[in-house]
C-alpha cells in the first residue's frame, strides 16, 4: 500500500521535538512499514543587515570560496600568495609599521601609507573613518592624506629592507602574522627566489554566506550570519499509510495536537505541494535552470510571476519586493492555503502576461 505524505499539527515551538519522539518510538516499535520520512520545511535567512566578518585581500589573492556559498567557522576562505626574495642582498632593516589603506568613495582608487610605528597614527583613525585630502595620518604629522575617502584597512606589519651587491634596495611588507623572526634577522644574507614570508591564510571566525566583491584594486570576501526559520511553524510533514494503527501511533506521541483534518478525516497532501518540501529539505532532486543575468528587470511589484526553477517550480506567485542589486524578487507563494515568502533570482522566474 502506498504512503502518503500528511501534516501533523505541534504545539508550537516543539516541531523537533515530535520529530525526534516519533523517530524513537518506530526504531522501538519497528513499525516503519507505516511510517516514512518525517520532514521539518525550513528555509535559510540571511541577515544582510551587515557583515559579520570582512576581509580585505590583494588582486593576486588565491579564493577558496565563492559567491554565495555558506562556510563553516574555521574553513579556508582565502590565502594570499608567499613572499620571495626579487634579488640576493642582505637584510639591513626590519621595523614595525602600521598599513593604512584609503579608497575614494567611488571605489576606484587607493593609497597606501606605510606608517612607523615610532611615529604614532593619528587618534581616531579605524576602519570606516571618512578622512579628507591634508588629514595627517600620524601624530609626529609626516604622513599626509593625499585624497579624500574611506579608510578600508589598518593592519600591523613588518618592513624588511634588502640591500643588492649593487647598493640598491628591495623593500617587502611582511603581515606580523606570518612573519617569522628565525628567517628574517638583521644581517642576514637572502638569495634571489628564497621564500621570506609563507602564504598567508584566512579563516572563516564565523559560520555564513559568502559574499565575494571585485573592485579594481582589491578584492573583498563578506561573510553574513544565516539563521535556519521554518517555514510552516507548528506543522510536521510525516509520510505514512493512514490507518487506526498508524493514526493512533502518531496522535500518541507527546505535543502532538492532531492532523490537518477535513470533517476529522486527515487530509493527504498533493503531490504538487509536498514536492517543493522535499526539495527544500533535499529528499528530492531538481534540474537547476539556469538563464543569463538580465541587465533590465522587467518586474515590478505586483506582478504575478511562475517560477520555472528551483524547489518551488511550477508554483506561481506575487512578487512583495525587488532588490536591483542582487536580482532578487521576494514572492508570496501559497501552499498548504497559506502565502509563503520566498526569494529567488529574476533568472528562476517568468512574467505571466
Amino acid at each position: 500500500m502506498k504512503k502518503n505524505w500528511y501534516i501533523i499539527v505541534t504545539m508550537s515551538g516543539y516541531e523537533e521535538k515530535v520529530k525526534e519522539n516519533i523517530e524513537r518510538k518506530i526504531e522501538a516499535t519497528g513499525i516503519r512499514n507505516l511510517v516514512g520520512r518525517i520532514v521539518i520545511p525550513e528555509e535559510v535567512v540571511l541577515d544582510a543587515t551587515s557583515p559579520s566578518e570582512r576581509i580585505i585581500l590583494s588582486p593576486k589573492a588565491k579564493l577558496h570560496v565563492n559567491n554565495g556559498k555558506d562556510v563553516n567557522k574555521g574553513d579556508l576562505i582565502a590565502e594570499e600568495p608567499p613572499i620571495y626574495a626579487r634579488r640576493n642582498g642582505v637584510i639591513v632593516e626590519v621595523k614595525n609599521v602600521r598599513r593604512i589603506v584609503i579608497e575614494t568613495i567611488d571605489k576606484k582608487y587607493t593609497k597606501t601609507y606605510y606608517i612607523p610605528e615610532s611615529a604614532g597614527i593619528e587618534t581616531g583613525l579605524k576602519v570606516g573613518t571618512k578622512v579628507k585630502q591634508g588629514l595627517p595620518l600620524s601624530k609626529n604629522e609626516e604622513y599626509i592624506c593625499e585624497l579624500d575617502g574611506r579608510i578600508v584597512e589598518i593592519e600591523r606589519m613588518k618592513k624588511v629592507v634588502v640591500q643588492t651587491p649593487e647598493g640598491e634596495q628591495d623593500v617587502y611588507y611582511i603581515p606580523k602574522d606570518v612573519f617569522d623572526r628565525t628567517r628574517i634577522k638583521k644581517g642576514k644574507e637572502v638569495k634571489q627566489g628564497e621564500m621570506l614570508a609563507e602564504a598567508r591564510k584566512f579563516f572563516a571566525k564565523v559560520s555564513g554566506r559568502v559574499e565575494v566583491v571585485d573592485y579594481p584594486t582589491r578584492k573583498e570576501i563578506r561573510i553574513y550570519k544565516t539563521k535556519k526559520r521554518k517555514l510552516f511553524p507548528g506543522y510536521v510533514f510525516i509520510e505514512m499509510i493512514m490507518n487506526d494503527e498508524a493514526y493512533n501511533f502518531v496522535r500518541s506521541v507527546p505535543y502532538v495536537m492532531g492532523f490537518v483534518s477535513s470533517g476529522g478525516q486527515p487530509i493527504p497532501v498533493k503531490d504538487k505541494e509536498i514536492r517543493p518540501i522535499l526539495r527544500l529539505a533535499g529528499l528530492e532532486e531538481y534540474e537547476e535552470k539556469k538563464k543569463p543575468v538580465k541587465v533590465e528587470m522587467g518586474f515590478k511589484v505586483g506582478d504575478t510571476v511562475k517560477i520555472i526553477s528551483g524547489p518551488f517550480e511550477d508554483f506561481a506567485g506575487v512578487i512583495k519586493e525587488i532588490d536591483p542589486e542582487r536580482q532578487e524578487l521576494k514572492v508570496n507563494v501559497t501552499i498548504f492555503g497559506r502565502e509563503t515568502p520566498v526569494v529567488l533570482h529574476v533568472s528562476e522566474v517568468e512574467k505571466i502576461e
